[in-house]
């Protein structure tokens, strides 16, 4: 079964028929998904989708682009909402210096909180990090050793990539790999090892082809895994299978 690493099935794009797409899921062929928080407001929607179907899981954390929203006071929330069950990872949390809508500092500041959060909770990380390479990995290789988690819709280097294998870390692959310009992307899928590869959607966005540019869903990855099947020169179930495989280690779901 297809297990989708990262999804945000609280998004107002699903509001119309989140019900009926989600219970058709695992008929098609999607048997674990873990819905990620990325504001303060989606903790609510996460927890309520984990409540409501077996085999959603969730993750609790804040995006770089909405630190702004954290206080003490909603951070010692969100310490709460992430020993609930069913949650089980801190995310997504990271820099994101595309946009600008947080200051670096601010961001810095409570990427490493939420990472030392997870250490002392012992839970695995989601990072988003966007235009921040260096900045991010100084910060992971002080705080996030020992962490596991997924570095989320990775987008830099094969070096780089190799750099957060060694430190325990999986690869987050979605719908961008089978875009024709994806060329870095496809040069990690084919270098590293496909037990350190996840599948992943980061729905409602990301679509892959052919259905680029409409309203992605865990549907959808079916063509992830063909591509990585045809990168890797392996079979589309070996892919299916080992991804579902690392994706239950990465979440600690065994």
């Amino acid at each position: 079964m297809i297990f989708d690493t990262h999804a945000h099935y609280d998004d107002e794009q699903f509001d119309g028929d989140r019900e009926q797409l989600l219970a058709s899921m695992q008929d098609r062929g999607v048997g674990t998904i873990v819905n990620v928080s990325s504001d303060v407001a989606s903790w609510e929607g996460v927890r309520k989708l984990v409540k409501k179907y077996s085999f959603i899981y969730g993750a609790a954390g804040i995006h770089p682009d909405d630190v702004g929203e954290l206080s003490e006071e909603n951070f010692a929330r969100l310490k709460n909402i992430l020993q609930e069950q069913k949650i089980v990872a801190v995310g997504e949390i990271g820099l994101d210096y595309y946009w600008e809508k947080e200051s670096h500092d601010e961001q810095k500041n409570w990427f490493i909180r939420q990472l030392r959060l997870a250490g002392e909770l012992g839970m695995p990380v989601i990072i988003h990090s966007r235009d921040a390479a260096a900045d991010t990995l100084d910060i992971m290789k002080k705080y996030g050793k020992g962490l596991g988690g997924v570095i989320h819709c990775f987008s830099y280097s094969v070096e780089l990539a190799r750099e957060y294998v060694k430190m325990g870390f999986y690869i987050g692959v979605g719908g961008v790999v089978t875009f024709k310009n994806a060329r870095k992307l496809k040069e990690v899928v084919e270098d590293i090892p496909l037990d350190f590869l996840v599948l992943e959607t980061d729905s409602p966005y990301l679509a892959p082809e052919p259905n680029r540019g409409k309203r992605n869903s865990s549907l959808n990855l079916t063509y992830v895994a063909e591509r990585i099947a045809e990168l890797k020169g392996v079979s589309y179930e070996e892919v299916e299978a080992q991804t579902e495989r690392n994706a239950r280690k990465l979440y600690r779901m065994e």
